[in-house]
């Protein structure tokens, strides 16, 4: 799919295949989202779902532009923590108290859209700061934009958490069978929680770069990211009953998902019809990707 997109929206625009929009387009506004279907892997991994992805960028932008302008540096490693400790309520709250992760996450989805509008009071909140703007806007590596580099580095740390430690195996384990991982004598609750801080983690990760490149925030800065995140894990392989895929797949949705977008844009395609074609994406993608032979009855 990736490369037939890409040879069909070379051939319709001739914009397409530039260095320029491959980079400045293509690969920086796909970062972002890299980072947030990473953060949505794991616990879809585990067969658990973190609709609160979205709304957690937007309060850690928020968080970081205020903090900024108080404690300067110190202001990053405050915000990601308080975007492990709002992953672990999540984890925690569907662990132990049995509460389905769809409807914890929704939950916590609007107490934190509401936080950052008590926050901002409704609108976009700035910062000045170079040096912590140059973080996300500057260049490291001649030619590869910070963001570019930072969301690379973050999925090649992913994919070694998945495939070369126990938490990934754990994660695997879960999606397949956790009746299983009990027998075993494994600590279920744990490591169903570790999904939800690492989730919060890269969120918050997420939430500082956007607020960074723009030296701004809003409560809804990057609401859209969502659902072409969930798009982008299931499109890459990770399937929804869990146990199949993981990061080191979730990168190929990212970037079916930022070439399509980008050529409807170069090709002028409605951005209504644009909405129009994401669905169904996502649709064919969950029906291409589920393992149905972990369900007795679909409903």
């Amino acid at each position: 799919m990736l490369f037939g997109l890409m040879i069909l929206f070379s051939i319709l625009s001739s914009n397409f295949l530039t260095y320029g929009n491959l980079i400045n387009n293509v690969a920086v506004n796909s970062a972002l989202l890299l980072l947030v279907a990473l953060a949505g892997t794991f616990p879809i991994l585990q067969q658990s779902i973190d609709l609160s992805v979205a709304a957690l960028v937007n309060l850690s932008g928020v968080l970081t532009v205020i903090l900024v302008a108080q404690f300067g540096f110190l202001a990053i490693p405050m915000v990601l923590l308080a975007g492990m400790l709002a992953g672990f309520a999540n984890g925690y709250v569907f662990a132990k108290l049995k509460v389905p992760s769809f409807l914890v996450t929704l939950g916590t989805m609007s107490v934190m859209t509401g936080i950052a509008l008590i926050l901002t009071g409704g609108s976009s909140i700035n910062f000045r700061n170079d040096a912590i703007r140059g973080i996300a806007t500057g260049e490291y590596l001649p030619g590869i934009p910070n963001l570019v580099f930072w969301s690379v580095l973050i999925y090649l740390g992913t994919v070694f958490l998945a495939l070369r430690t126990k938490f990934g195996r754990y994660c695997y384990a879960l999606g397949e069978n956790e009746r299983v991982v009990e027998l075993s004598g494994a600590k279920v609750d744990r490591y169903k929680i570790y999904p939800f801080v690492l989730s919060g983690l890269l969120c918050a990760i997420g939430g500082f770069l956007l607020a960074a490149r723009l030296s701004s925030a809003s409560p809804d800065a990057g609401t859209d990211l969502l659902l072409p995140s969930i798009a982008a894990i299931v499109m890459g392989g990770t399937a929804l009953t869990g146990g199949v895929g993981g990061p080191h797949r979730t990168i190929l949705g990212v970037l079916v998902i930022a070439v399509l977008q980008n050529g409807m844009n170069l090709t002028a395609v409605d951005p209504f019809v644009q909405e129009i074609i994401l669905g169904v994406v996502v649709v064919v993608a969950v029906a291409l990707s589920i393992d149905r032979r972990k369900i007795d009855v679909v409903k």
